[in-house]
This record gives C-alpha cells, structure tokens and sequence, in this order.
C-alpha cells in the first residue's frame, strides 16, 4: 500500500452493520509512502495514526500532474503520449 498526502484511506468492514470509514492522509511516516499514515477522519475531524489493516485501501486524490512520483510507486502512463486509435501499419 503507498499513498500520497491528500489521499483518501477508507476502511470497509466485512461485519454487517459496521460502517465504512474514510479520511484524508494528512500526514506520511515514510518517503516511499508506505503506512503508517495521519489520517483526519471525515466523521469526526479527529486526525489519528493508523496501520491500515486488510479491509483498507487509498483512493488516489487529484494530484498535480507536475508532481514527483514517489519512489519505487508505478504511474499511470501518459495519454497524451500514447499513439493516435487507428495510426500505423494497415491504417487508412
């Protein structure tokens, strides 16, 4: 699991009537953006240290496409870099 400040951790649980939860990381322990995280929690604005668990996961904020990535984290290839549907060989 990596993250980014901004980012959002939201913890499903698999026991019926537990609600979910979710909250902005505001606070990151190491560069490569590898838990634990500071995380102010939507429901009640309290920012806590969290060790995410299996039932976590980062939904990935709208960030800057001029920032860094973090280290050793994949990205999303460009689209503008990608080849035009139809070009190439066979074409037209």
């Amino acid at each position: 699991m990596h993250a980014q400040l901004g980012d959002r951790l939201v913890i499903e649980s698999p026991v019926t009537g537990v609600t979910r939860r979710d909250g902005e990381i505001v606070g990151l322990h190491h560069d490569d953006g590898t838990p634990p995280y500071d995380v102010r929690w939507s429901d009640t604005g309290e920012t806590t240290l969290v060790f995410p668990g299996p039932d976590a996961h980062v939904h990935p904020a709208d960030h800057d496409h001029g920032r860094e990535p973090l280290p050793g984290v994949p990205t999303a290839p460009d689209p503008a870099s990608a080849p035009a549907a139809g070009a190439g060989p066979g074409a037209g």
